[in-house]
């Protein structure tokens, strides 16, 4: 189906290449996980078999990629899509029409598919992907689940073979992925569809992968089973983690495979009283920075924040769940001043941040939004560290959070968790006593994600009240000390970690399923509880 032959690219203006000497074969009908550092060349990987490399990104192209027979060095992507299907990380962004049931058409209009074809594929396509009660829906009032959902059925209906997606769950919170990822499935086994998808949330799909293609940061791309692939990796999902640490054999790839070896290790660790919390000061909290009492927010007449209360301390991490449009966004939109309340009360430090100038509000918040990119200005990494008076010191942190970035770079030529680094390092470089974060991990592997948490435990250790609005419960898990979940603008849950997610099923991490009904969430608390010889 899919065929590199001694594929190698280089962008036009990088020393090193990006891909080196790619030699594999895709079957037919497979799921394919494609994985690696951020940065590594995963999303390159995925252009390069709908020919959006080299025919959208320019550079140097050799060897040889065909898909069905057809070399995409003379089919460009247009000519392609009645074979690939291509679906970016950001699939709103991709979308030319306003509702769900025009742009599932679109593709077919634009390569002439008579009208009696485009009205059976589009009813098919409803269908299959659980779409037909939106039909009529605008594309922008739909969940991220569900634009995720148009987006792939915008690309099935011009009937392609393989189906390539990058990040396809990246932004979803959890039940939101699992739609998806069921959707994906379907696919591959009722369908015989090839999917090669890239993702860092390897808790969520590792599981459901036929194969996977580890892209090393020199340009290698390894080939595998998942066991293979996870047996040798220097960075795996939590699942994974644990069945090393616990010498599971063979080792679990689903909580429902771990859960079946785990009886002798919950045995011992009920033996424990509280898990021990390595690298949490969970009582080292002091005076409240942010307070909203009775807060609403509205859009025109839909009400975004319904009542809201709620104190944010100095040395918190707050860690704000719930489904996509629960109103986590607007939550950080309003403590940073960008929407006033409709009623209520909000201040930051004893002030209301709608009322200040930005002059004054970026002393109190600092926020690094949804996409890095939009804090962006400069013509380079450097320019963009220097522009705001704190430049040494926001390269001390870019050099901590991503230490191989090049300072030459175009911001917004980077990776999706290059560009995070970035802005983040802009923003904690001002030292706000209030810092907010909107899905800081997506587009991040395991190993950025680390280091991202070690920073985000020092400067709370330090006094800065932090916020996090994440879908990603395994951050949540290991960094907050407290979460808040949200539902249709209200507060549902609030209280410490480890009680609100090990008592929701969607928001649980992988450890505390597996470890359920202890109180354990984290591998880090396994090995440090099992370290203590007290078992």
């Amino acid at each position: 189906m899919i065929r590199f032959e001694h594929v190698c690219f280089r962008y036009a203006e990088a020393e090193t290449a990006t891909l080196r000497d790619v030699d594999l074969d895709i079957p037919d009908g497979e799921l394919v996980l494609v994985i690696g550092r951020t940065g590594a060349g995963k999303s390159t990987f995925l252009r390069a078999i709908n020919g959006l490399v080299p025919h959208f990104t320019g550079g140097t192209l050799t060897g040889r990629v065909s898909v069905e027979g057809r070399d995409t060095r003379h089919n460009p992507p247009r000519e392609l899509a009645d074979v690939v299907g291509y679906v970016g990380q950001d699939p709103l962004s991709g979308f030319v029409t306003d509702t769900v049931e025009e742009e599932l058409a679109y593709a077919m209009e634009s390569l002439g598919f008579e009208a009696a074809v485009m009205r059976r594929r589009v009813e098919e396509t409803l269908d299959l992907l659980g779409l037909s009660l939106l039909r009529d829906r605008p594309l922008v009032e739909l969940s991220s689940g569900q634009q995720q959902r148009v987006a792939i059925g915008s690309v099935l209906t011009a009937g392609p073979r393989v189906l390539v997606l990058d990040e396809p769950t990246s932004a979803l919170d959890p039940p939101a992925a699992e739609e998806v990822l069921a959707a994906l499935t379907r696919l591959v086994h009722d369908l015989g569809m090839t999917v090669v998808m890239a993702e860092h949330r390897l808790e969520r799909v590792v599981q459901y992968a036929d194969r996977v293609l580890q892209v090393s940061t020199e340009g290698a791309v390894v080939d595998g089973s998942p066991v293979a692939a996870m047996t040798r990796a220097q960075v795996a999902p939590p699942v994974v983690e644990l069945g090393r640490l616990a010498g599971w054999q063979p080792l679990p790839l689903s909580v429902r495979d771990a859960r079946r070896a785990a009886a002798p290790l919950k045995e011992r660790l009920a033996r424990l009283g509280k898990p021990p919390q390595p690298g949490r000061n969970v009582g080292n909290v002091g005076n409240v920075v942010a307070r909203a009492r009775d807060l609403v927010v509205r859009y025109d007449d839909v009400v975004a924040l319904a009542g809201v209360d709620l104190d944010v301390a100095a040395g918190e991490v707050v860690a704000l769940m719930g489904r996509n449009g629960a109103g986590k966004s607007t939550l950080l939109a309003s403590l940073v001043g960008l929407l006033s309340p409709a009623r209520g009360e909000l201040a930051v430090d004893g002030k209301q941040p709608h009322r200040l100038a930005s002059s004054e509000i970026v002393r109190l918040v600092g926020l690094v939004p949804q996409e890095p990119a939009d804090l962006f200005c400069a013509e380079s990494v450097l320019d963009e560290l220097n522009a705001d008076g704190h430049g040494a010191r926001a390269q001390r942190l870019l050099a901590r959070l991503s230490p191989d970035l090049d300072l030459a770079s175009h911001p917004r030529d980077l990776s999706e968790g290059q560009r995070l680094a970035v802005a983040l390092a802009l923003v904690l470089a001002a030292a706000p006593p209030l810092l907010l974060l909107d899905e800081p991990t997506r587009g991040l592997d395991y190993p950025a994600k680390a280091l991202l948490v070690n920073v985000l435990r020092e400067y709370a250790d330090g006094g800065t009240a932090i916020v996090i609005a994440t879908h990603d419960v395994e951050l949540a898990a290991d960094v907050a000390t407290r979460t808040v979940v949200l539902a249709d603008g209200e507060i549902v849950a609030d209280g410490p970690t480890d009680e609100v997610v090990t008592a929701s099923p969607a928001f649980a991490p992988q450890v505390a399923k597996i470890l359920h009904p202890l109180p354990w969430l984290t591998v880090a608390q396994v090995r440090a509880g099992l370290e203590t010889g007290a078992l």
